[in-house]
């Protein structure tokens, strides 16, 4: 059993973005598993916009991480030691890890990696909460139907990536907003985007999507927030529907964005619901087998944007928040 391990534990509470600034790098002795526990060494750490709200003072819906806390993650692992019927020694599991390189968690947290239906990789975005997030929020939120018009906020992140393409697997038009060329081309290109917008180079986002969008947006898959949340609103058809899935323009923003035509959902018949995937945890199931067959045809994949050492955690949560990633941001801690 390894007998040193090092973790990130948060420092101080951030205004604005989140750095390496915020936390502090500790090695602490390996705990050994008891009954009904498990060991297990990182492997990839998943990097996603919640963890800036999971570190605000008043996060919402989840427990925030306390000063001095090691900073909560979701991951892949491997079991270096079993104390718990179902898990044996070198069984890859998906966890909460947190940022650290190994942890000991007791077995409920803990599930093995079925790797018939996709790989380590697969299941840290794809099969892990990624995909999910997008199937569910998609389908059972949205309601969207063959021929409407999917319009996907954050596209080239890692859940509007998914999004758009089951969209388009279920006969969407669909089209993503992102920032860059090069995040644009790769949503054309490789994700099969029917079309994208560089809001980045648009001066009126609003007629920016109209253009795209000429017969209107039936369905809006919003991961921004913000100003973005306002144009697409303007261009949605009588019966459009919002699926406010995250807003990472605000989580870190000195300055909250009002939205201000709240009032076109009235005239529009339209619907905006919020959505956390937790709530459908006795599905999940459905979603990955759904998405595990779309993987093994080629019809879906996932770009993942991977960065290696556990050091580096905090610069990819800034990275995150910077645009600076193209696809699922992950940190590679072992092999």
């Amino acid at each position: 059993m390894p007998n040193a391990n090092r973790r990130l534990v948060l420092k101080s509470r951030p205004t604005g973005f989140a750095g390496p600034q915020h936390f502090a790098e500790e090695t602490v002795p390996v705990r050994a598993p008891e009954d009904g526990e498990a060991l297990l060494e990182s492997l990839l750490i998943s990097v996603d916009p919640a963890m800036r709200v999971w570190i605000s003072e008043n996060p919402g819906y989840v427990p925030r991480v306390e000063i001095g806390e090691v900073m909560r993650a979701f991951g892949i692992a491997r079991v270096l030691e079993s104390r718990a019927d179902g898990l044996a020694v070198g069984d890859l599991v998906q966890a909460r890890p947190g940022w650290q390189s190994y942890a000991t968690l007791p077995a409920k947290e803990i599930e093995k990696l079925d790797l018939s239906l996709g790989s380590a990789e697969d299941w840290i975005g794809p099969l892990g909460l990624t995909g999910v997030t997008a199937y569910f929020s998609l389908r059972d939120i949205a309601r969207s139907r063959p021929g409407e018009t999917v319009l996907v906020s954050g596209a080239a992140g890692a859940v509007g990536q998914m999004v758009g393409q089951i969209a388009r697997i279920d006969a969407c038009r669909v089209v993503g907003i992102a920032g860059g060329a090069e995040k644009c081309a790769y949503l054309t290109e490789q994700a099969s985007f029917h079309a994208a917008i560089d809001y980045k180079t648009e001066t009126n986002l609003a007629a920016a999507i109209a253009r795209a969008c000429p017969d209107g947006i039936d369905v809006f898959h919003d991961n921004v927030g913000g100003a973005i949340l306002d144009a697409a609103i303007a261009n949605l058809r009588v019966g459009g529907r919002v699926v406010v899935c995250g807003r990472i323009s605000q989580t870190a923003a000195d300055e909250l964005y009002g939205v201000r035509n709240l009032g076109t959902l009235i005239g529009k018949r339209g619907r905006l619901e919020g959505f956390v995937v937790f709530d459908y945890e006795a599905r999940y199931g459905e979603a990955r087998a759904w998405i595990a067959a779309r993987i093994k045809t080629g019809e879906l994949r996932q770009k993942l944007h991977v960065i290696d050492g556990l050091e580096r955690l905090p610069e990819g949560l800034g990275m995150l928040f910077r645009g600076e990633n193209l696809g699922k941001l992950v940190v590679r801690v072992s092999q």
